[in-house]
């Protein structure tokens, strides 16, 4: 059984074959063809195991994504199996493919609930998961330039993603400078409390919100997600039981019915996506098996076969 690292895997993968095998992975299970494990946490000493997966029969793979959590910081690996004949396949390091497919299912957000000419993004936090938001943003969308808040970030950080997105990176002191005027806002904080009061979210923007999978954390308030025409999610049992910006919502605020939809139906066309330019549309990410182990998978084929 061979083992991937993250070096590997950036090596081979681009964020066109994440995208490419993700949306064909969310198509699978909207059709019904693949099922998923919902994360399970388990925490001792200050130590927390998560564990989470998928099988994929028409990727041919089954696995799943094991971390440890230790002081804020986390460590992955997947195992992956054949579901031709059960064998182990791969064990696989794991950042870079969260940092790849949290991104790449943010595009595929987009694709349905942006405005397809998208120009400004603002950016809500600017660690890993903030500048992998922004790479692939700005390679889908024609961007003009990226607000980025954020006061824990390095001095040269805006530097460097204005390098390596090739557009203009402003650096704001405020988040609704940062979502002023925004196409696309991405929040990719451990904040526990909304970054922003959602009447700065400017008609007709677009929102990943990806930073927090804990109940009780939420980087967006009631008014955002009221303000919400609809509130995409990867799959309902899991989200709804993880993600704060949900689960701690007043009831009001997730209504009317069918506005929580989950992504696979937007992929499939089983539920719409954006309907008018005004609108303003939210995608709650907690991360989801399927993700990791479609990635995972072509990491596998890519590498291993060929």
């Amino acid at each position: 059984m061979r083992h991937i690292t993250d070096a590997m895997i950036d090596a081979a993968l681009t964020p066109a074959d994440a995208q490419a095998v993700l949306r064909d992975a969310l198509e699978r299970l909207g059709r019904g063809e693949a099922a998923m494990q919902e994360r399970i946490r388990t925490e001792a000493g200050g130590v927390k195991l998560s564990t989470l997966g998928a099988v994929i029969p028409g990727q041919s793979v089954a696995g799943a994504k094991v971390y440890t959590t230790i002081a804020g910081q986390f460590n992955f690996v997947i195992l992956l199996f054949s579901t031709e004949d059960g064998r182990p396949l791969a064990s696989l390091d794991a950042g870079a493919i969260t940092r790849l497919r949290t991104a790449a299912c943010s595009v595929i957000a987009a694709r349905h609930l942006a405005r397809p000419h998208a120009r400004r993004l603002g950016l809500l936090g600017c660690g890993v998961q903030g500048q992998a938001h922004a790479l692939q943003m700005s390679a889908a969308y024609a961007l003009s330039g990226i607000r980025v808040f954020d006061p824990h970030a390095a001095a040269d950080t805006i530097a460097m993603l204005q390098r390596r997105c090739g557009v203009p990176v402003e650096r704001c002191a405020t988040a609704e400078a940062a979502v002023a005027d925004a196409d696309i806002v991405v929040t990719a904080s451990r904040s526990t409390e909304p970054l922003f009061r959602g009447e700065h979210l400017p008609a007709g923007c677009f929102v990943a919100a990806i930073g927090s999978s804990l109940p009780h954390t939420r980087e967006l308030d009631d008014t955002a997600l009221r303000r919400a025409s609809r509130i995409a999610v990867e799959w309902k049992p899991q989200t709804l039981r993880e993600a704060g910006d949900l689960v701690r919502a007043a009831p009001d605020a997730l209504l009317p019915e069918g506005k929580l939809v989950e992504l696979a139906d937007l992929v499939t066309g089983h539920a719409p996506g954006r309907l008018g330019a005004e609108e303003i549309t939210l995608y709650k990410s907690v991360g989801i098996g399927l993700q990791d182990v479609a990635l995972a998978g072509l990491a596998w084929r890519r590498l291993a076969c060929g």
